[in-house]
């Protein structure tokens, strides 16, 4: 495992005009890739808050046929708590709030020593230690 993929990332060929580089990035690296639980949780949100429609229903067979069945799904566990604990702690005393749900990811990706792919690095650039790519 190499790469942590945000929900961003991981959901580029559902758009209607994916991104041609991160699409070719996703199949470069398919054996390398992971997605944390949270981004999981993220992706069936998403899908779920959709009505019925044949929208949902290629966003539901991606998320089982490509994400569920292919890419691993990793816990968020002690030791990311203890590190995404101890960065909010560090990042609020210099006037910053990160997101619970970023910092988690970040922590995720960072006790897994991963790199995390993102196309919003300037939401995690502030985490110390954290790998980060954007593949576009």
């Amino acid at each position: 495992m190499k790469y942590l993929l945000d929900a961003n990332t991981v959901s580029e060929p559902l758009r209607q005009e994916p991104n041609v580089s991160i699409v070719l990035r996703l199949k470069e690296h398919q054996y390398e890739i992971a997605i944390p639980n949270l981004v999981w949780h993220e992706l069936l949100l998403e899908c779920f808050r959709l009505e019925q429609s044949s929208r949902r229903e290629t966003i539901e067979h991606y998320l089982e046929d490509v994400v569920l069945n292919c890419i691993p799904i990793l816990e968020y566990d002690w030791v990311a708590a203890e590190w995404q604990a101890r960065e909010r702690a560090r990042l609020v005393s210099t006037g910053l709030t990160p997101s619970f749900a970023d910092s988690q990811i970040a922590a995720v990706a960072f006790s897994k020593n991963l790199i995390l792919v993102t196309l919003n690095k300037r939401d995690f650039q502030n985490f110390d230690g954290l790998k980060l790519e954007n593949w576009l």
